[in-house]
């Protein structure tokens, strides 16, 4: 996921050994390629632009490219700057992240992994997690979560609120990107994680 969903990182706090799907085919509107934060007018969606593979219908997620034609590091980063710089967290957390947008990334998985892993820092999380390196339909012995990327069948989950900065405005707005929750929770993220219920 770019910067997953409360619930998804509900999920993996509270669990023991991670299991990411690597060979599945790309579908859009997932959480693959967006994210949504808390803007001054309430929910704002930010979205990687992605190219689209015209010669084969399918295309593995892991192939996936980013379209780099587009300014979208920039805009992101001056989003999540608008709408978190005064946000108790931001700045404490700010240079763990202002990196991610500098460079220009290639491929969609591969930076998805640096963000997963730079929120897993902040967070101070430690969960040992693997890679598929085939696909499987139904796994056994393993909760398949995989529903979670899937932003058109997402469920809704009575995740516990917390004070966002425009919350005065729009009020509270769940299930936002981990960066909400981590910018205006700070330390105290991770506890949040481990304490709600989305099962």
């Amino acid at each position: 996921m770019y910067f997953g969903s409360i619930a998804q990182y509900t999920a993996m706090a509270q669990s023991n050994s991670i299991l990411f799907e690597n060979e599945d085919n790309y579908q859009k509107q997932t959480y693959r390629n967006r994210t949504y934060i808390y803007g001054a007018n309430g929910k704002l969606l930010l979205t990687i632009p992605v190219k689209h593979n015209k010669k084969e219908q399918r295309q593995r997620y892991k192939d996936v490219r980013i379209e780099n034609d587009f300014e979208w590091q920039t805009l992101h980063w001056k989003s999540m700057e608008t709408a978190y710089r005064t946000s108790p967290f931001f700045e404490y957390y700010e240079d763990e992240f202002v990196h991610l947008f500098e460079k220009k990334k290639d491929f969609l998985l591969d930076f998805n992994y640096e963000c997963l892993q730079t929120v897993f820092d902040c967070l101070q999380l430690e969960i040992p997690y693997s890679k598929t390196n085939e696909y499987i339909k139904t796994p056994k012995d393993i909760t398949d979560l995989r529903i979670l990327a899937n932003v058109k069948k997402e469920e809704s989950y009575a995740l516990g609120s917390y004070i966002q900065v425009f919350s005065e405005k729009h009020g509270f707005i769940p299930n936002l990107s981990i960066l909400d929750l981590l910018f205006n929770e700070g330390t105290n993220a991770l506890t949040y994680l481990e304490n709600q219920s989305i099962f």
